[in-house]
C-alpha cells in the first residue's frame, strides 16, 4: 500500500501565500508524475499543477505566475507553492502521484485525502 499524506492548508487572506506539502510513503518502486488538484464546492475537480519526474511543469492558466510546483525525489515528495491568493481558489486541493508498486510493479494513480484552502476577501 501507498499513503499520501498532504499538509499546509488553512485559512489566509487575500493576496496572501500558502506552501502545501505531499509526502508518499509505502510500497513504491518509482514515481513519475506528481501533481496539484483542486475541487471548489459544487463544481468539477480540475488540475492545477503537474510535474514530470524530469521536473517539467505545467499550470492551469487560472494559476500561472502565481503557484510553484517543485518536487523532491529523494523525500518522495511535492510541493505547491501559492502565492497572492484569491477568493476563487478556495477549494480542497488534493495531490496526485503516478507510481508503480514496489511489490507487483503494477502502475497506480493516487489521490490525496484533500486538505482545505480557505482564501478570505
Amino acid at each position: 500500500q501507498v499513503q499520501l499524506v498532504e499538509s499546509g492548508g488553512g485559512l489566509v487572506q487575500a493576496g496572501g501565500s500558502l506552501r502545501l506539502s505531499c509526502v508518499a510513503s509505502g510500497s513504491i518502486f518509482r514515481i513519475n508524475a506528481m501533481g496539484w488538484y483542486r475541487q471548489a464546492p459544487g463544481k468539477q475537480r480540475e488540475l492545477v499543477a503537474r510535474i514530470t519526474s524530469g521536473g517539467s511543469t505545467n499550470y492551469a492558466d487560472t494559476v500561472r505566475g502565481r503557484f510553484t510546483i517543485s518536487r523532491d525525489n529523494a523525500k518522495n515528495t511535492v510541493y505547491l507553492q501559492m502565492n497572492s491568493l484569491k477568493p476563487e481558489d478556495t477549494a480542497v486541493y488534493y495531490c496526485n502521484v503516478d507510481l508503480r508498486y514496489s511489490h507487483n510493479l503494477y502502475s497506480a494513480n493516487l489521490f490525496g485525502q484533500g486538505t482545505q484552502v480557505t482564501v478570505s476577501s
